[in-house]
């Protein structure tokens, strides 16, 4: 683990700041990058098995990415207060702060794990999958559960060591877990020929055998500032208590993707299949857009937590990161937009065979790319604002640009209608232009906003 700096980031020059940030964000990139390749090697594995079978995946990752993405709190309310702690020199608390979020991780990965095996067929039915890709679906669901307490843990384990300034450790894990589960997964899928079940069983196993590597690692450091693994309900309610926020932050967002996919499975399973293509790169540049926003979690609560933020001067030295963190993400998203293109129109057969989920795979990521600088600006202000732990703000305006985002999503439904079989370009491209341009556009605006004022800025 890392060691308290002597010096806070605002106190170097330019130049050292922007290696600081490097060394936290390249990291991070990699392990975000690698993370994803866990659903693109689900996506391209399962794809060459057929188009039900992708349809189905879709939907059942959906709900599945959907889970975890709500526990993301498990990460992001640990990271801002272990930072805290460790710019404040005091790691004995930083290492009982991430003790509190591991046990919080696996108590809710048991509860979900038995309620998505036994829930499965009836929630991927109510979204919209039915006859054989309901039937794989649920198998991939079903699979995927006994893995679900290991990514919690992981979830929980990767705040604890970006708060202790450490992203090089994720990015080892997860690069060797993403190998091993694109080996594994070919060898269950296909050789042993168990399917779509086969993706998710290798996906589970990876991701306990992440966690194990974790908690090793975080058992050894908690040995050496002697803490205990014993906790209390107080602390539990802590950590719980900014989660709700988080978790309502998250909620919205992820209800939007599900209205999303909600709309898209009366689409077709052509759009939903190419949907799912062009998702899982999405998500592969978004995770990459993020981990700038990592960086901003970390810096920012170590920063926060090395000074006086009751005096003007102080503050203004907190703004001077997150400037500097706006115009690195700019310049990265406007990077990510570029390379789009390229994937939608020279990448599609690597995924899928069928040329017509090919063709709204590539319209679909011109879309993405010309939304990519606005991505970046909104997830750089989302790990600004989770740094400052300014939760409550970030929970309300998130809910807001649901509340605004879903009737633009039942004009698309209604105007689209039930296409059975068939493929509905023009409702395939307003789709992604709502999601890309629109709810991106409406998050970019609430929470440029908050960040023009001193709100947020606060011990």
């Amino acid at each position: 683990m890392n060691n308290p700096p002597d010096q806070s980031p605002a106190e170097t020059s330019a130049k050292s700041l922007n290696r600081q940030i490097l060394a936290l964000a390249l990291p991070a990139f990699g392990a975000l990058i690698s993370e994803p390749i866990f659903i693109l090697a689900d996506t391209s594995i399962v794809g060459h098995l057929g188009t039900k079978q992708l349809a189905g995946l879709s939907v059942a990752s959906t709900v599945v990415q959907t889970v975890i993405g709500l526990m993301i709190f498990l990460s992001y309310s640990t990271t801002p207060a272990v930072a805290r702690f460790f710019g404040a020199r005091n790691l004995k608390a930083a290492y009982e702060k991430g003790r509190d979020g591991l046990w919080v991780a696996l108590g809710i990965g048991i509860v979900l794990a038995v309620a998505g095996a036994v829930l499965a067929p009836t929630v991927l039915g109510h979204m919209g999958a039915q006859g054989e890709t309901l039937d794989h679906a649920v198998a991939y669901m079903r699979w995927s559960m006994p893995g679900l307490p290991g990514m919690l843990i992981v979830l929980a384990a990767l705040g604890i060591l970006r708060g202790l300034q450490d992203t090089r450790t994720p990015l080892y894990v997860a690069s060797v877990g993403a190998g091993v589960n694109i080996v594994l997964n070919l060898i269950l899928v296909f050789l042993l020929d168990l399917g779509v079940a086969g993706s998710a069983i290798g996906t589970s196993l990876v991701q306990w055998g992440m966690a194990a590597i974790y908690l090793r690692m975080i058992m050894g450091g908690s040995r050496e500032h002697g803490i205990s693994w014993r906790t209390t309900s107080r602390r539990i309610g802590e950590i719980l208590s900014v989660g709700s926020w988080l978790m309502l932050r998250t909620a919205s967002m992820r209800a939007a993707m599900l209205l999303t996919v909600f709309v898209v499975t009366h689409q077709g399973p052509v759009n939903l299949a190419g949907y799912q293509l062009t998702m899982s790169l999405f998500g592969f540049m978004a995770f990459g857009l993020d981990a700038l926003a990592i960086a901003a979690q970390a810096l920012l609560g170590k920063e926060m937590g090395s000074r006086d933020l009751t005096l003007d001067s102080e503050k203004q030295h907190v703004r001077g990161l997150m400037n500097r963190l706006i115009r690195w993400s700019l310049g990265f998203g406007v990077i990510t937009g570029l390379i789009c293109p390229i994937l939608g129109y020279g990448f599609g057969w690597a995924f899928t065979p069928d040329p017509q989920v090919q063709h709204l795979f590539a319209i679909a990521m011109i879309v993405v790319a010309i939304g990519q600088p606005l991505a970046s600006y909104v997830f750089i202000l989302d790990g600004v604002l989770i740094g400052a732990q300014d939760v409550k703000y970030l929970a309300l305006a998130s809910f807001v640009c649901l509340v605004v985002y879903s009737p633009l999503l039942w004009w698309i439904l209604v105007v689209s209608g039930d296409q059975g079989d068939g493929v509905d370009r023009w409702g395939f491209v307003c789709i992604w232009l709502a999601y890309a341009l629109g709810f991106m556009g409406l998050r970019g605006i609430t929470l440029g906003w908050r960040s023009r004022s001193d709100v947020w800025i606060r011990a």
